[in-house]
């Protein structure tokens, strides 16, 4: 049973009664927050098709990147409390609206507050967007419930991650966490051009760090047969946050250092999944978080 006292939602395991007004590392309380409800363009094709996807962005978040380019909800907790009750009435109106699944973005330190609100199951996919920094075991209470998990894969160089997300177990943590998300979910499965049922692993490559990059490829081309699990290379690098003042940080990366991790991408054989086109390196890609949709 998921919980807010003695939280253990999230692998930092804070342990504190959120229920008594105790903060932890995501600083969020017992009541739930978010900042946007509305359609979303911007993911994967397979998720945002031609109607969008259902995107609710919860504030806080169980890291704290330096390059984050959601930073004034993930790290400043700008939100709105809306009740699980509210919650289960946006999803139904985004669905009214025509949103192809819906769309979960940050959402583990709330889990007790959100599960309810997907219950009795909705017509249409549930994505689990997420930095993929999960417990296992809070995962395995997701089961049957999550269609689709849409999670990063930020790091394979566990300094890299102290340094940059304050998650010195992040490279171990999330490699078990996905390895039961594709367990819950198995191959992928797209009917008409929208994923149904599937993973799709995320990974944004940093300016400088081409070696962390390779090492995330190798790892998912050694643990995924071929065809089963969708991956996405990103080049939407743009600095934000603390990462304008630390260099290599404070640059966006070059076309030489993606198409090198697209050309080690077709070297290893790893044929599903998507690119970015290198324009994609721009902040009209952040969503402007007005409280949309939560009214």
């Amino acid at each position: 049973m998921l919980s807010y006292t003695n939280c253990e939602l999230c692998p930092r395991r804070c342990r504190v009664n959120r229920t008594k007004g105790e903060l932890g590392f995501c600083r969020e309380p017992d009541k739930l927050f978010a900042a946007r409800a509305a359609a979303h363009y911007w993911e994967e094709p397979v998720i945002s098709g031609s109607f969008g996807s259902g995107a609710v962005f919860f504030s806080g978040c169980t890291l704290k990147c330096i390059f984050c380019q959601n930073g004034i909800i993930s790290q400043q907790n700008l939100g709105k409390e809306i009740t699980t009750d509210h919650l289960r009435e946006i999803f139904l109106k985004l669905i009214d609206d025509g949103v192809q699944n819906i769309n979960l973005v940050t959402p583990t330190h709330f889990l007790p507050s959100i599960l309810p609100a997907l219950k009795p199951k909705l017509p249409v996919p549930i994505v689990y967007n997420c930095g993929g920094y999960e417990r296992v075991e809070t995962l395995r209470e997701l089961e049957g419930l999550i269609d689709i998990y849409l999670p990063d894969m930020k790091y394979s160089n566990p300094s890299l991650a102290v340094k940059l997300s304050r998650a010195p177990d992040y490279v171990e943590t999330t490699k078990a966490a996905i390895r039961e998300m594709h367990r819950q979910v198995r191959s992928a499965a797209i009917e008409d051009d929208i994923m149904q049922r599937g993973l799709i692993v995320r990974h944004l490559m940093l300016p400088g760090e081409l070696d962390n990059t390779l090492g995330v490829l190798d790892w998912f081309a050694e643990t995924f047969p071929k065809g089963d699990v969708l991956f996405s290379l990103m080049s939407q690098y743009v600095p934000m946050g603390k990462a304008k003042e630390l260099p290599p940080y404070d640059r966006k990366i070059t076309e030489e250092e993606y198409d090198a991790a697209i050309s080690y991408l077709d070297f290893l054989g790893i044929e599903s999944g998507f690119t970015q086109d290198f324009t994609s390196a721009t902040e009209d890609y952040i969503p402007d978080f007005s409280f949309e949709g939560l009214e």
